[in-house]
């Protein structure tokens, strides 16, 4: 069966797995309801939360890339089955009541150690959020709006994708053959960030972003809902409910974070956008404006211009075997683990050019299990991405149950002539997927609730952007970047020339991620909101951006980070901050030094999310960072490298 489950070797199997589940959170719930308050209270909270997660976890990896329909569709039904339950579970006042007389019992909670406390705390709000502490009329309509929430962000989400369609004697003859054809209409389904034809770009940008009425009144129905369901439970706003427990802690430092960051930005923003405009009106002398549609182009024409970094001379050493070596090569020095290729058994995976690998430490073992689907696929999903499959926790009778995880990414396959090749790009995302995996593979939490990635969305892309800086560094990349015909590792300047080159118009692209940070703030703010989420988009984009606004564009409804990170947007931003400080304070003299590496694993992956996010920062840095440390670290990694400067000149 997938995964080792004996149920799913079939798609029926799922049916059988979610009874099986079922029938145990039964249980589970009358034996916390009739236990006596202890640490035991919180161990079966955690066996519940386990019971419905190693299915619910595990349909909603097979549901987005199982090669086989019926098993897309059965893991859907799981899904949707399980998460129905767990909303009746956050509104069950008896199993409440079984968490708060723990709670309120001062003698146990002194006497119980602080991950233990913290798990009984996380719990407690899962109830709150879905309105426990309501009476019976307000806890349905509680219900009610999570359930219509769910639904509005699966139809919005589809409609973010959704491609535009247009009469074709609309556009000009010469630029139809870069859209597809359907009959007497184009489809435009992107942007077309990277086409040299300036034409097409804007084309693109003004049809594919023009506003759907139905995805308008979705998205506007979307934020209300949350801001009621908040209101609802005892927040101001939405955002102050999805910022407990975070690292921000709350929206005013968020909006502090990004004002700063703006200020800071500023200038070099509008050097950027100078250099973007003389590099239009050089290639396009009679339309010279810069607009929106030309700041991914032209960057990379001025990346391109000024430090040829054709990613056709870069493959050749970065073949998937070199570069896999390259991770278990670092993880032995840093953390004393390494990488093993296992054999599966029939019916494990669900493509054959699944890998499995073990991940073993030098002194404690097997830590846990990865599970690679690295190559493209018809259907599958292009996006790279990490899925918890099982947590990792502490069985009752004493063993540890070991993490499974999952790493997706779209690779090309190997040819006759050559292996699988990666570009400078997916080498980078290959790194940072594996950063996930380690902080799954060594969130070794007691409880199931808080392992690994299970933490903060704030503080859970910290390893993978820590991987990231890691994965620029000559010394590392020295280690295993070899030409796969002639061995010869990859020369100095080539690297430095890379990660130079990331550094052109890098303002400019955090300015605009700025901007998508500050736009999902306000649409998660105070309700109701002053304007048509168009017009707060008009707003923001001049006053945050500072590239002007389309007229009949609506850009907020292709935002489909909006359903996923609603109201922390901003966490890639102060992840990046934070990695970079642990880089810079940490890394940056000896890659390889395991003293750090053991410090980095005690005090920030351990935990999972079973300590609070900025105890771990402190814990790791040895001082507690403010929002201006932020903001420099975020901006020092914007100046250029002296060294790499001179030998370019």
């Amino acid at each position: 069966g997938l995964f080792g489950v004996p149920e799913l070797s079939c798609p029926e199997g799922f049916q059988a797995a979610q009874d099986k589940a079922l029938q145990e959170s039964e249980q589970l719930v009358q034996k916390a309801c009739s236990a006596p308050p202890g640490p035991e209270t919180v161990m079966i909270f955690d066996q519940l939360s386990d019971a419905l997660c190693r299915v619910a976890d595990l349909a909603d990896f097979v549901k987005i890339a199982h090669p086989d329909f019926a098993f897309r569709e059965a893991a859907e039904e799981a899904c949707r089955n399980i998460g129905t339950v767990v909303e009746k579970l956050n509104t069950d006042v008896e199993l409440c009541q079984s968490l708060r007389r723990l709670l309120a019992d001062e003698v146990v909670m002194s006497s119980l150690d602080p991950e233990t406390r913290r798990v009984a705390e996380l719990f407690m709000f899962d109830f709150e959020i879905s309105g426990i502490h309501l009476d019976e009329e307000k806890r349905k309509k509680a219900v009610n709006l999570n359930v219509r929430i769910l639904d509005l962000c699966n139809e919005f989400l589809t409609g973010a994708h959704l491609p535009n369609k247009i009469d074709k004697h609309v556009l000009p003859e010469h630029i139809r053959y870069n859209f597809t054809a359907e009959g007497n209409y184009l489809q435009v389904a992107g942007l077309h960030a990277d086409c040299p034809d300036d034409l097409v770009r804007e084309a693109a940008y003004k049809i594919f972003l023009y506003p759907n009425a139905e995805q308008l009144s979705r998205l506007e129905e979307l934020l209300a809902s949350r801001n009621s369901l908040a209101q609802l439970v005892g927040y101001d706003t939405f955002a102050h409910r999805a910022l407990q427990g975070t690292m921000a802690k709350n929206p005013e430092t968020v909006t502090q974070f990004l004002e700063k960051l703006s200020e800071q930005l500023s200038k070099r923003t509008q050097k950027d956008f100078e250099m973007m405009t003389k590099m239009k009106m050089k290639l396009n002398p009679q339309n010279s404006k810069l607009m929106p549609w030309d700041h991914p182009y032209y960057s990379g024409v001025l990346r391109a211009e000024r430090y040829n970094i054709d990613p056709g001379l870069y493959c050749p050493f970065f073949s998937l075997g070199a570069c896999m070596e390259g991770l278990n090569s670092l993880f032995s020095q840093l953390l004393g683990i390494s990488l093993y290729a296992e054999q599966t058994q029939r019916g494990e995976v669900w493509s054959e050019d699944v890998r499995k690998l073990a991940v073993v430490h030098e002194t404690e073992g097997l830590l846990g299990y990865i599970y690679c689907d690295f190559f493209q696929r018809p259907d599958k999903p292009h996006q790279d991405c990490h899925f918890t499959v099982r947590g990792g926790r502490l069985r009752e009778n004493g063993e540890y149950q070991l993490p499974v995880v999952v790493l997706m990414l779209s690779l090309p396959h190997s040819t006759r002539g050559s292996p699988t090749l990666l570009s400078p790009g997916m080498m980078e995302n290959l790194f940072h997927e594996m950063g996930h995996a380690m902080h799954s593979m060594l969130g070794r939490t007691r409880y199931q609730h808080v392992t690994g990635t299970r933490c903060p969305t704030d503080f859970a892309e910290v390893p993978s952007i820590l991987m990231e800086y890691f994965a620029n560094d000559y010394r590392v990349v020295n280690q295993f970047a070899r030409h796969y015909k002639t061995g010869q590792p990859l020369p100095k300047n080539m690297v430095s020339r890379l990660c130079e080159s990331k550094k052109v118009c890098a303002a400019a692209d955090m300015q605009l991620q700025v901007f998508y940070a500050a736009l999902d703030q306000i649409y998660h703010g105070k309700h109701p909101l002053k304007k048509s989420t168009t017009d707060i988009l008009k707003e923001t984009q001049e006053k945050v951006y500072g590239l002007p606004y389309v007229p009949n564009t609506a850009w907020q409804l292709r935002f489909s980070h909006l359903v996923g990170y609603g109201a922390k947007y901003y966490s890639y931003l102060m992840s990046r901050a934070v990695a970079s400080m642990v880089w810079k304070q940490c890394f940056a003299q000896d890659p390889f030094d395991r003293a750090m590496g053991e410090r980095y694993r005690r005090e920030m992956l351990a935990h999972g999310g079973g300590k609070e996010p900025i105890l771990m920062v402190q814990g790791m840095l040895q001082k507690s960072p403010s929002v201006e440390d932020f903001v420099d670290a975020l901006v020092s990694d914007l100046d250029q490298d002296f060294e790499t400067f001179i030998m370019d000149s």
